[in-house]
């Protein structure tokens, strides 16, 4: 008798481990609307999204407008006037302020924008005059692109078809909050994906850049965004780049998500055009994996950096070894932390003779199934 019952009470810890609530997740009622609209606007498409879910509210990013709304998808609040790309979106839990990627490519100015979410309380309320918005300057981004890779003497500009920018860095998109690389319960960072131009005919671009920042002394270095006199107000050096190979990717990680499930990073991108990859449109970096200091291929000189290694699973590419899946993730991706994610489908609608882009953030779970990892749910 006595060893059915420790066998019972055995199972019974198991089935208790199965189905635990992950930790942290105390907070995170499941009770989500399977769908959230954004609204339909007549910026540009919808880059990014980010959730507060403590106290219940969306945010997209319409390229050059940032709207709030409830979890039902009642308009709260907007903030215009940006006249750069506002694209990918994270909430930084710590203080309770929304990041995101802005950039201002003809004035070689790439910075993060943070907003204090707490006062956006009607549309319409502009970037540079009702103190909603700080930027952060990204010295590194800048130094790579404008470099003169050719040494020619001269900067060409925002184009692709170019030997200039290092790496192919056209800028900034992805951004997400989460642990160092290769510290699943590390130190948190904001991490900062690059863009990369589209370009079939160079080899030096065939990684994504990801730059990890500490900003807990950030605070020094917060500026008003001042569109007519950019400032340079930022952080000397990054506190980690790293390269994850995955073939050439048109304008680079559009979205990046750290997911407490997986454990790893999530990249969703926009298909490449080289030949020779596979050109997933996801990819995710193993969390648990430590970067290794190699080789960086296809550099116009020798250089070394610190790799990242994508995550097992998925399609593996047999000649170029790289692993991804094929989901549209790139207009906006959330982790909520417990095998869920809010997905964005972009869209347009006219309205009175307007046309306007839409966006909807649909639920779904992971699956890990090849080729697409993710089901719709509701």
């Amino acid at each position: 008798m006595r060893k059915v019952l420790t066998l019972t009470l055995a199972a019974t810890s198991a089935l208790a481990l199965l189905t635990a609530t992950p930790a942290g997740a105390a907070d995170r009622p499941r009770d989500l609307p399977s769908e959230i609209y954004g609204g339909a606007w007549t910026a540009g498409h919808v880059q990014g999204m980010a959730i507060d879910r403590r106290k219940g509210y969306m945010y997209f990013s319409f390229t050059n407008l940032l709207v709030k709304t409830d979890l039902q998808g009642k308009l709260i609040g907007s903030v215009t006037g940006f006249t750069g790309h506002l694209g990918d979106l994270d909430l930084n839990p710590q203080d309770g302020r929304v990041y995101g990627s802005l950039e201002y490519k003809e004035q070689e100015s790439f910075y993060i924008a943070i907003f204090d979410v707490d006062r956006i309380t009607e549309p319409d309320m502009n970037a540079q005059t009702t103190d909603v918005v700080k930027t952060v300057y990204l010295k590194e981004v800048v130094a790579d692109y404008v470099a003169d890779m050719n040494g020619d003497g001269t900067f060409d500009g925002n184009v692709g078809n170019t030997p200039d920018h290092r790496y192919g860095c056209s800028g900034i998109d992805g951004v997400s909050f989460g642990p160092e690389f290769g510290r699943k319960h590390g130190k948190q960072r904001l991490t900062v994906a690059y863009g990369i131009y589209a370009n079939t005919t160079r080899q030096d671009n065939d990684y994504q850049v990801l730059l990890q920042y500490d900003i807990q002394q950030w605070k020094k270095y917060e500026r008003p965004l001042t569109e007519s006199a950019p400032h340079r107000s930022g952080p000397e050096r990054v506190d980690g780049k790293y390269f994850a190979y995955t073939g050439n990717t048109t304008y680079g990680v559009q979205n990046l998500e750290y997911d407490e499930h997986t454990g790893n990073w999530m990249m969703a991108v926009y298909k490449g055009t080289k030949p020779q990859f596979p050109n997933y449109t996801f990819f995710m970096v193993d969390g648990g994996a430590r970067p290794r200091t190699g080789e960086l291929a296809g550099q116009p000189q020798p250089e070394r950096g610190r790799l990242l290694t994508l995550a097992p699973g998925g399609l593996e590419d047999a000649a170029t070894g790289v692993r991804g899946w094929q989901f549209t993730g790139e207009y906006g991706l959330i982790s909520l932390g417990d095998g869920r994610y809010y997905v964005a489908k972009a869209g347009k609608v006219t309205e009175d003779g307007v046309s306007k882009h839409t966006a909807h953030a649909q639920l779904y779970r992971w699956t890990g199934q090849s080729p697409t990892p993710f089901e719709r749910l509701g």
